[in-house]
């Protein structure tokens, strides 16, 4: 998805580098649009139609003769991009699950094998955990070596209890008997996962049509491989033919893929994408928002989301105390530590600084060594709690004690307690300047720490 993104804001940046646009100019910029979707393996006929619609839209008088024309051009394909994926949220509520009006509301996870189901049923349980739902799921992949005993780790590590009855019984009977289970122990989500195999075959339609007979599902959610292209949509068309989906769940959006699949399997399958992950952890799966994506898409940022992220995983309480530090300049190498460990707990720091508006282009070559975090607790561990409660007492003989007791070289030291220093100065102008703005509801706003997104300093660097 980053290659397709690069593209488009390259073509654009010289758009709004324009104070006037000719007709000829916007078809030009248009026909680099189609090739770079077409490299990006977004469907032909997606394409083409979505440049139609884009170039009729540019057309008017409006953006032509605009004081912003390329702005307004951008504008357009941003509003096409949300069409095209779904749709303004304002006008459906059609990416959000669907719940059964009698509990259990039955989710049945079906796709090829290696796309990333099982974990995807795994990361859709937690999220509804975390909605304050009482998921099961069941396995009924019976086999793949060791499916049962991944999702079954995979439920224990969430804290969602798995319904199995080894590989030994129909598929069908242990998607059946789910059902009976989650009703007598008042679960109200269950999720089902089904075998995969290697390509779409027969017999596998069959039994998945059988487990679809049986247990009536409210949703049947597709998991797609992104990195897999104009294959994945072509899986996805004959999957719907067979099952009629009712939604997707798109994995490995992290990847170096080309990014035709998010662009493409709306409009092919007429399904909306209700899932989107972007990593191997648990917790890297969120709803997917087409106008969020068509921001991150085309370099505008997704504030929104990382709000959300934050809210998720942040201690307020400790990030209220914490800001309430920063304003008094109190601000220590405890301090330090705790919050880089809170921003941690939000998942990747590239993906999570691509969602500042603007930022996109900037961190493309940013190279962020999670390591450094390790060693950087290791040296602040090695401390007294006086050396971290004030750096300044730190003399030469300190730091070649702290060095040996964390592993570390004297150099290190030196950089971290210089990188600090620096925050605390930074904090300080901040201050100064009537920084540091609490957000929504008196929370701390992204970008009111160093360190966290939209913020100066922090362990990027280190």
């Amino acid at each position: 998805m980053s290659s397709l993104s690069d593209r488009l804001q390259d073509i654009f940046a010289r758009l709004k580098g324009k104070g006037r646009l000719s007709e000829a100019e916007v078809n030009a910029a248009l026909r680099e649009v189609r090739v770079a979707l077409l490299e990006a393996d977004v469907n032909y006929k997606v394409a083409k139609d979505f440049c139609a619609r884009v170039a009729a839209a540019a057309q008017g008088e409006e953006v032509m003769h605009s004081l912003t024309p390329g702005q307004q051009v951008v504008k357009i394909v941003h509003a096409e991009l949300t069409e095209l994926m779904g749709g303004a949220e304002d006008k459906s509520s059609a990416n959000k699950l669907l719940v059964s009006p009698k509990p259990p509301t039955i989710i049945l996870m079906a796709g090829l094998q290696g796309s990333g189901k099982t974990t995807s049923a795994a990361k859709i349980a937690l999220y509804l955990k975390n909605q304050g739902r009482r998921p099961l799921l069941a396995a009924a992949d019976i086999y793949r070596p060791a499916a049962i005993q991944q999702l079954e780790v995979l439920g224990n590590r969430i804290g969602v209890p798995v319904f199995a009855l080894g590989d030994q019984v129909s598929p069908v009977k242990i998607a059946r008997e789910s059902v009976a289970h989650a009703r007598q122990h008042g679960n109200d989500y269950l999720i089902v996962d089904t075998a995969g195999r290697l390509a779409i075959d027969e017999e596998m339609m069959a039994e998945i049509s059988d487990i679809r007979k049986a247990v009536q599902p409210t949703e049947i959610l597709l998991v797609i491989d992104a990195m897999q292209g104009q294959d994945a949509v072509n899986v996805a068309a004959a999957f719907h033919e067979q099952l009629h989906l009712t939604g997707i769940v798109l994995t490995k959006l992290d990847g170096d893929s080309r990014g035709g699949a998010a662009l493409s399997v709306k409009a092919v399958t007429g399904q909306p994408i209700k899932f989107a992950g972007s990593g191997e952890d648990i917790k890297a799966l969120e709803p997917f928002h087409p106008e969020r994506m068509a921001s991150r898409i085309l370099g505008m940022g997704d504030v929104l989301s990382l709000i959300e992220r934050a809210e998720q995983n942040l201690d307020t309480e400790k990030m209220a105390r914490m800001e309430e530090k920063l304003r008094q300049s109190r601000f220590t190498l405890d301090d330090f530590l705790q919050q880089t460990q809170e921003i941690r707990k939000m998942g990747d720091l590239k993906e999570m600084l691509s969602m500042i508006p603007g930022m996109g282009k900037q961190i493309k070559d940013l190279q962020i060594d999670e390591k450094q975090f390790v060693v950087a607790e290791a040296i602040i561990r090695s401390m007294t709690p006086a050396e971290r409660a004030n750096p300044a007492i730190i003399s030469s003989s300190r730091k070649k004690r702290i060095a040996a007791g964390s592993g570390r070289q004297v150099q290190e030291i030196n950089r971290l307690l210089k990188q600090f220093e620096q925050m605390q100065q930074l904090i300080k102008r901040m201050n100064n300047a009537g920084g540091g703005k609490k957000g929504k509801k008196g929370r701390p706003g992204p970008g009111s720490f160093p360190g966290s997104p939209g913020g100066g300093g922090g362990f990027v660097g280190f």
